[in-house]
């Protein structure tokens, strides 16, 4: 009786006979070739040299003046201003994103119904447009009023009580808080629905559910693409100088005005310090995500 040998994950067939000649079980696994891989990976290794090259041979580029406006002072000052715009007006949008979003969900039709007009407004309007309609808000209302409607209200003038940059930010926020809402809104759809039943079964009273329950769940997919939100109002801020505010973008603005022939490299310079800006936002991104998404599998 000739006994048939079987490799490990080789069923053998019912009547004895093997499928799998041995020699073919013997034979070395070869890895797929990719040959188009290799030629699109050599075509973006000779763009990216012939970049390189161009780069920094080009005397067009005038890298002395780029070193000369990198650090110059005025350029610092519009860098603070920048970073305070895009602060302040990231964590007013946060807080009002919040806001907005609860109402979004509410089951008060008067509130969604005034939450989904809002963002559907900021999210159609360019900020450009949201920012001249503030700085000349003093022109449609010379007033602002609160209290009863063709009766005794509370006002206050628009005209020369707030600064440029608080124009700036208030519009910055109005727009932003539109975005945030929508990803704090998902962040909170993302919690599972056993959640907040467990949470009612256990009594908890509803503001606490939100703060200690469902808040801390949600945050993570919430700060990550919140996160990644403010890489978009930090270039947004740019927009700022056409309300007069002298920000980053700005004052290199003024700059190449002042000295046409320094253009290319104030613009070289704008570049450099935004990519600054992104990468640092984007390595905070990274560890923010990595710790939200610990205990996941195949988190890193």
């Amino acid at each position: 009786m000739t006994t048939a040998s079987f490799s490990p994950g080789v069923s053998a067939p019912a009547g004895g006979e093997q499928l799998v000649p041995p020699a073919a079980l013997d034979r070395r696994v070869q890895r797929l070739r990719h040959p188009w891989q290799w030629v699109a990976t050599g075509v973006v290794l000779l763009l990216a040299l012939n970049f390189g090259q161009t780069l920094f041979t080009n005397p067009s580029w005038e890298w002395d003046r780029v070193g000369h406006w990198f650090a110059n002072p005025a350029v610092l000052t519009g860098i603070t201003v920048t970073l305070e715009a895009t602060a302040i007006s990231a964590v007013v949008s946060f807080l009002g994103g919040i806001v907005v979003a609860l109402a979004r969900l509410s089951r008060n039709r008067v509130l969604s119904g005034a939450a989904w007009l809002y963002i559907w407004v900021f999210r159609s309007l360019p900020l450009i447009l949201v920012l001249v309609f503030l700085y000349n808000l003093g022109n449609l209302y010379p007033k602002l009023g609160v209290g009863i409607p063709f009766g005794p209200q509370f006002e206050v003038p628009t005209t020369n009580v707030l600064s440029d940059l608080t124009l700036g930010v208030v519009g910055l926020s109005l727009a932003e808080i539109a975005y945030a809402a929508e990803i704090v809104r998902a962040g909170l759809l993302s919690v599972d629905l056993g959640q907040h039943e467990a949470a009612k079964a256990l009594g908890i009273p509803r503001h606490r559910q939100f703060t200690r329950i469902v808040l801390p769940q949600a945050l993570r997919s919430i700060v990550p693409a919140y996160v990644n939100q403010i890489v978009g109002l930090l270039k947004s801020s740019s927009l700022l100088f056409y309300v007069s505010v002298l920000d980053l973008f700005g004052v290199l603005q003024n700059i190449g005005s002042t000295y046409p022939s320094d253009i290319i490299p104030t613009l070289v310079v704008a570049s450099i310090w935004y990519l600054i800006f992104t990468s640092l936002i984007g390595i905070v991104q990274y560890f923010v995500e990595r710790f939200y998404n610990r205990g996941l599998k195949g988190a890193r």
